[in-house]
């Protein structure tokens, strides 16, 4: 992925209610949300949130499919999942990365 693409990404995030409905498509998995369903679960008012979906389609952090008389919208995990391999891919001063077990809660 190209760092541009990336900035691209970051900059769709960087906003509080795209990343809300972002993260709601990303909850919602392939199902998918309807802008309907976005728009009750959110508070948001739908031609607010048809600017968001257009700034991550643009992005190409999500997709969009007519189904019936209904949009669709999902996450593009592929595309999320190369932003964040880009984010760390020269992490720990470029040896591979080991994931160190959580330390047990005392619960």
């Amino acid at each position: 992925m190209e760092s541009i693409a990336v900035v691209k990404a970051l900059a769709a995030l960087a906003q509080p209610s795209r990343l809300e409905v972002f993260r709601s498509l990303v909850v919602a998995g392939d199902t998918g949300l309807t802008p309907s369903a976005l728009s009750d679960s959110l508070g948001v008012a739908a031609n607010t949130l048809s600017f968001h979906l257009k700034e991550l389609l643009h992005a190409d952090l999500i997709s969009q499919e007519r189904v019936g008389r209904n949009l669709v919208y999902r996450a593009q995990f592929d595309r999320m999942n190369a932003v964040l391999a880009y984010l760390t891919q020269n992490c720990c001063q470029g040896q591979p990365c080991l994931l160190v077990p959580a330390a047990p809660s005392g619960c």
